[in-house]
């Protein structure tokens, strides 16, 4: 009896050891899908058969390149090029919008997928790269936009290695919507996240965590400053992202103009749905119906108090006053 009650005592003190532990299991779980929602994914395993050595454009073939995901390209006649021209940033800025946008002209050929190839895919090499890229033919510029290129230490010189006279568009937006715009997205696919205000600042409102990508993605200032060190100013096109939403035909004007590019897409091609608070396309690629971009798109923003909102624009204050003086544009964030 005495051997059996020792049993049950056991057995008692581990389910009672299980459930003080059970928090702190939950506590590990949000923060490891967390961490899998905003780290950098991986590229697909690597071909065993390499591809031929790149030259500037390929002749036409009907055969995928080896190693290639499958992501939309376009088919037929025309040649594969490396990119003329690069949406390189900002996450939540836009960039999205602008690619679907531009893709209406008929001498742009984007890639739609994002290759992720300057920033996590660089080993698979050139010429994978641009086995994904849609066929061009004479006078049509290649594109693709990839936002996280910009906040990327080593893109800038992996960018320039391939193309040192690469066109490269930043579409920016008041980084504090920017951020909290961030969060609801990673919210919506990891609920249980620590709240805005705890993942934004260090001991309640104190100093301003930095380490955050979500906050860090909006310092414009310190990511254009090593992107100077490769490229020119007169290289960058910087797009408002705030415009983009009040005044789309203006905003792809000046990217059209950036690209040399005749002013196709105008405000013929755009009407503004006030249910989603963006504009859409009239008459999207290949549709002759109204478009929207996804439901994603124009998500509700979770609810900041305004003590917070207040103090990152402080912050961010002098670094948006800089990024003004660096591009020669005062985009109105104060």
């Amino acid at each position: 009896m005495a051997g059996s009650s020792g049993l049950g005592g056991g057995a008692g003190q581990g389910a009672a050891l299980r459930a003080s532990r059970a928090p702190l299991l939950l506590v590990a779980l949000v923060l490891g899908a967390y961490c899998l929602r905003v780290l950098p994914g991986r590229c697909p395993p690597a071909a065993r058969t390499l591809a031929p050595a790149p030259s500037p454009s390929e002749p036409p073939s009907s055969v995928r390149r080896p190693g290639a995901p499958d992501l939309p390209v376009a088919s037929g006649r025309g040649r594969r090029r490396f990119p003329q021209a690069l949406i390189v940033g900002v996450k939540k800025g836009g960039t999205r919008a602008l690619l679907e946008f531009l893709r209406l002209h008929p001498d742009v050929r984007a890639l739609g997928s994002e290759p992720h190839f300057f920033d996590r895919c660089y080993e698979r090499g050139l010429a994978w790269y641009r086995s994904l890229m849609p066929r061009t033919l004479d006078g049509q510029i290649t594109m693709e936009k990839t936002p996280s290129y910009f906040v990327t230490r080593e893109a800038p010189r992996r960018i320039h290695a391939m193309s040192p006279d690469m066109k490269l568009i930043v579409v920016v937006r008041n980084p504090v919507t920017r951020a909290i715009s961030d969060y609801a997205q990673t919210l919506s696919k990891t609920p249980g996240l620590p709240s805005f205000r705890a993942l934004a600042f260090r001991h309640g409102l104190g100093p301003v965590d930095t380490a955050w990508s979500a906050v860090r993605i909006g310092l414009y200032a310190q990511h254009l400053d090593h992107w100077l060190q490769y490229f020119p100013l007169s290289h960058f096109l910087f797009v408002s992202g705030e415009r983009l939403v009040s005044d789309p035909a203006g905003e792809v004007g000046r990217v059209q103009d950036f690209l040399g590019l005749k002013r196709v897409v105008t405000d013929k091609h755009f009407y503004f749905n006030a249910t989603k608070g963006f504009p859409c396309l009239k008459k999207a690629q290949g549709s002759s119906r109204p478009r929207c971009l996804g439901k994603s798109k124009g998500r509700p923003h979770p609810r900041v108090p305004p003590a917070v909102v207040r103090r990152l624009q402080e912050f961010y204050r002098p670094f948006n006053r800089k990024f003004y003086q660096m591009t020669g544009q005062d985009f109105g964030w104060g």
